[in-house]
């Protein structure tokens, strides 16, 4: 007996199959009535468009954040290509420690006899003198007050002519005169006689700024709070690209840096590049021909 057959091709239906019901039934076929019918509509594969899938990723919450919403996955932060040996070079470059600053900074210009409250408040007004002012200048200018006896209470009691006399000639020293004579009058009467111990604290102290306030910070309080960026920084740091974009001041420039540059490394960051910007990456001139750092510096790559 010879039975006909004849092949039905039936399309894919968008609904994904079902898998086995609870209690481990299966689902229930499709009458083959149904199959038929089908069958005689068109032996073609019906077509369907697909309708766009979207990717949905969930992020597993970690111990403890149960019911919190979890944070998405972080991406490594940017940094400067090849820094480490530039970084490197520079300290080759300064393993001499001959530059001004090393001799003549902040935290030379103190008397380490004196009792610690007077050592802090020396080393803010070497801070303050120090503004748009060469390190020899600051030196002498602090030698000059040392010799008067340089503390909070001999400030206030001496002229304002005396004071710029023994401050002459540091930058801009007249209105220097008035923010050591405001800063110290702040210092007796609210912090008896000491400087504050925070960096908010300090740059509401007149004139002084976030760099004084962060170096104060280091040689005053032994605290690293922030990186201290003067003219040298902010000029060498963007000359090797050390930013993501150009920086327009030495404070964006701390921001920039504080963004990539590893924690335990900022407090040699200051000292190192302002003198490698005293003795080789000078504001004009730079010497390139000098400096280990000429294959891999952009801008000595553009002079």
């Amino acid at each position: 007996m010879s039975v006909g057959l004849r092949m039905v091709t039936r399309s894919r239906s968008r609904t994904p199959r079902a898998g086995p019901r609870a209690g481990g039934e299966e689902p229930a076929s499709i009458p083959s009535q149904e199959v038929a019918a089908e069958g005689r509509k068109s032996h073609r594969p019906v077509k369907y468009r697909q309708k766009p899938q979207r990717l949905h990723v969930a992020y597993e919450a970690l111990d403890g954040e149960k019911g919190e919403e979890a944070e998405p996955l972080k991406f490594p932060a940017w940094e400067p290509q090849g820094w480490q040996q530039q970084l490197a070079n520079i300290r080759t470059m300064r393993s001499k420690k001959d530059a001004p600053v090393d001799q003549l900074g902040a935290e030379h210009c103190y008397d380490p006899s004196a009792p610690p409250k007077v050592r802090r408040y020396q080393v803010l007004l070497s801070l303050m003198l120090s503004s748009q002012t060469k390190d020899q200048v600051t030196a002498g200018a602090m030698q000059r007050l040392r010799a008067r006896g340089l503390t909070v209470d001999r400030i206030l009691q001496m002229d304002d002519g005396t004071l710029g006399e023994l401050i002459y000639p540091v930058g801009f020293w007249r209105n220097k005169v008035k923010f050591i004579k405001q800063t110290s009058a702040i210092l007796q009467q609210h912090y008896d006689g000491d400087i504050p111990a925070t960096v908010a604290e300090l740059v509401a102290l007149p004139g002084v700024g976030p760099k004084m306030a962060h170096l104060a910070m280091a040689v005053a309080w032994g605290t690293i709070s922030g990186i201290a960026v003067d003219t040298h920084v902010h000029r060498i740091a963007n000359r090797l690209r050390w930013t993501q974009r150009p920086t327009k001041s030495p404070e964006e420039t701390r921001a920039a840096l504080e963004e990539w540059l590893p924690r335990e490394l900022w407090s040699e960051i200051n000292g190192l590049l302002v003198g490698f910007g005293q003795q080789t990456c000078l504001p004009v001139h730079p010497h390139c021909q000098a400096c280990l750092n000429q294959a891999l510096c952009p801008t000595a790559q553009g002079l």
